[in-house]
């Protein structure tokens, strides 16, 4: 989610590190389950999101054995409103005693642009700052800089946000690449403070997460804490010319390639933008040979429930063109691609790739929602 592969700063995660694949999947039932998810998932949200409104209380006292997403799920919320709220990340932890809002404050100092000028919107449950951009025939980019948010920034219901005034034009409305980081001088070290991430701290200096890791001797599920000294490698050079917004060359390549099939298949950005996350989530955009059971390749597609031989799903296009589905899948009608999905454009960032993936974990796929956007518009 956000490029923003996060890891925990203490003991023990709220919420699991990003990008990281599903040791438990649930089996894929059958092509049914399409149109109960979408008939379904506008309604119960709005029956949910009244029903929470009503029972939650405004504070909750964490006790041992809590996560952010439980605590969410038991009062009807959902888990980024609850970390938005609370000023949390997707890798923050929480601990026994600590005190969590379960509902918004009252917004901030209103933006600089003035609201009678430029329109203003109010967050709803289910907002992302990509559908009201389009809603307002503005840019991402734009609403980001009216109010001071950054890609990775979290919004939240009640919060309001300014929209700016001038509209751009149909060929311009995809997502515009925020400014490369400043390169680190060589051999820099970083010094962890409470709320670094390894993705922000790999991005403020300009070079690759994989290759903070390895000068670390960290691993992807490493933890990192306060007043720990990381070494920062040398700034991106030809090695790591094909490094964007915290992808090294592999991943890139990958990416270019989910881009340049959904354009070829004629997907709406929206559509690669959840191919994009959905092989973060997945397979952290490489085309792996292992996964949980017999899951394989970029999108971790399983041979045994339909999705094609063992060759084909770590042939990086087949999987890719199998994600996609609709008239060009190479499955045919054996398996759901998101273009198979009734009303898929309708569906959140997370509902969407989760409908194609009937992923035991359908929650993580939305971290991904705002760097995915970022990838599109710096490679596509």
């Amino acid at each position: 989610m956000a490029g923003s592969i996060a890891l925990a700063l203490s003991a023990a995660p709220a919420q699991a590190v990003g990008g990281e694949r599903e040791d438990q999947r649930m089996p894929r039932p059958a092509d049914s389950r399409h149109a109960a998810l979408a008939g379904a998932g506008a309604g119960s949200a709005i029956a949910r999101s009244a029903v929470a409104a009503a029972s939650t209380p405004s504070s909750y006292e964490v006790r041992p054995g809590d996560t952010v997403s439980g605590i969410a799920a038991r009062f009807g919320l959902r888990t980024a409103d609850v970390l938005a709220i609370n000023g949390l990340s997707w890798s923050s932890v929480i601990h026994p005693g600590q005190v969590l809002r379960l509902t918004a404050a009252p917004p901030s100092a209103a933006p600089a642009t003035p609201a009678a000028e430029s329109g203003a919107h109010v967050v709803v449950r289910g907002d992302t700052v990509s559908d009201i951009a389009r809603r307002h025939g503005v840019s991402v980019a734009s609403i980001l800089s009216a109010n001071g948010l950054g890609w990775s920034s979290i919004i939240y219901p009640g919060q309001t946000l300014a929209i700016p005034e001038t509209p751009v034009l149909a060929s311009a409305t995809k997502p515009v690449a925020p400014p490369p980081p400043a390169p680190a001088p060589a051999a820099a070290t970083h010094l962890v403070v409470a709320g670094d991430t390894v993705t922000a701290i790999a991005q403020r200096h300009g070079v690759s997460v994989p290759s903070v890791l390895s000068a670390n001797g960290l691993s992807p599920s490493s933890i990192i804490y306060p007043g720990q000294q990381l070494s920062i490698p040398v700034a991106a050079g030809p090695a790591e010319a094909g490094a964007v917004a915290g992808l090294d060359a592999e991943q890139a390549a990958n990416a270019r390639l989910i881009i340049r099939i959904g354009r070829e298949l004629g997907v709406p950005d929206r559509g690669i933008a959840i191919a994009l996350g959905t092989a973060m989530q997945e397979s952290w955009i490489r085309n792996l040979d292992r996964g949980d059971r017999d899951s394989l390749g970029l999108f971790q597609q399983r041979p045994s429930t339909g999705w094609g031989t063992a060759d084909q799903v770590r042939d990086p296009a087949w999987a890719i063109a199998a994600f996609y589905g609709g008239r060009s899948d190479p499955n045919g009608t054996r398996t759901r691609g998101l273009l198979d999905i009734p009303g898929w454009e309708g569906l959140s960032f997370a509902e969407a790739a989760q409908a194609v993936q009937i992923s035991a974990y359908p929650d993580r796929y939305a971290r991904w929602e705002k760097p995915a956007y970022a990838w599109l518009a710096a490679l596509g």
